[in-house]
């Protein structure tokens, strides 16, 4: 089973999405996702 990585909103910090995980990924994902919560696009950062 892949891993899965959560993003969560820059704004509110809710987690709304989830990603399969890269092996060789050594920076932090961010990604302009649309967030139910806040209405609107804003940039969603990976969690721990």
């Amino acid at each position: 089973m892949a891993k899965k990585i959560a993003l969560s909103c820059s704004k509110c910090a809710s987690r709304n999405y989830t990603v399969p995980a890269k092996a060789d990924s050594s920076t932090r994902l961010e990604l302009k996702k649309f967030c139910a919560h806040c209405n609107e696009h804003t940039v969603h950062k990976q969690t721990k």
